[in-house]
């Protein structure tokens, strides 16, 4: 039997947590329309970290290559899910290595997709996330991760917690970057990122009580206070 004193308890943390200030340096919270609920600093340019990941997946995507055609160790579709999924470094960067033209064309793509969807303050020179001069602001972010509805590799990543894959005879098992994700959960669309430079970032469509919502926090502290931010950051009303 959990006792009154724990319950009031816990109730305190929780509100305490609700009220913890957000510390993001730029984040807004939006509704299914593209509409802004709430925001701070929404058109400052920061670096992105890995949500460049999104962009770099929606251009593959595009080149329409073989999924399965495999790449050393894993197959592109593999590639795919472990850049989107457990963010994995390696995975954008063979993927966009064996993009059609290699790298530089890959590079190429993903800034003309920027301008494809109307985002003139975004750009990138690489596409993991790596560099602090991949940026973009929170508003363009909104427009990004709308554009990445359209991939079904990239909502099927949305709803998966883990991800298991067969390296020579061994499973390897990644978890999601996002803890918020699950099969059945409310996320539909995540990408998290993190470097010393960046801070703390998250894109994410999700529903909620109040509907569907897509967040974007950009230089919140550190990898542990993004998360929170943005569950809070997505009840704004």
């Amino acid at each position: 039997m959990i006792r009154p004193f724990v319950l009031c308890a816990v109730f305190l943390l929780s509100q305490w947590a609700a009220a913890a200030p957000i510390t993001a340096r730029s984040w807004l919270v939006a509704d299914e329309h593209g509409e802004i609920i709430q925001e701070s600093n929404p058109d400052a340019v920061r670096s992105i970290a890995s949500i460049t990941k999104l962009m770099t997946a929606m251009v593959v995507l595009d080149a329409q290559q073989n999924p399965d055609e495999r790449i050393k160790n894993y197959t592109r579709r593999e590639l795919l899910q472990l850049a989107l999924v457990h963010s994995d470094n390696g995975a954008a960067q063979a993927l966009c290595d064996n993009y059609p033209g290699g790298r530089a064309s890959c590079v190429a793509a993903l800034n003309a997709k920027a301008q494809a969807l109307g985002l003139p303050n975004t750009r990138f020179i690489e596409p993991t996330g790596l560099s602090v001069f991949n940026v973009s602001t929170a508003r363009e972010l909104v427009k990004m991760i709308t554009a990445s509805l359209a991939y079904a590799e990239i909502v099927a990543a949305g709803h998966t917690s883990q991800l298991t894959v067969r390296l020579k005879k061994r499973l390897m098992t990644f978890n999601n970057t996002n803890p918020l994700v699950s099969a059945e959960g409310p996320v539909v669309v995540s990408k998290t990122g993190f470097t010393n430079a960046a801070g703390g970032c998250l894109a994410m469509i999700t529903d909620t009580i109040y509907g569907r919502r897509t967040v974007i926090v950009l230089g919140s502290k550190n990898m542990r206070t993004r998360i929170p931010e943005a569950e809070a950051i997505a009840r704004l009303r």
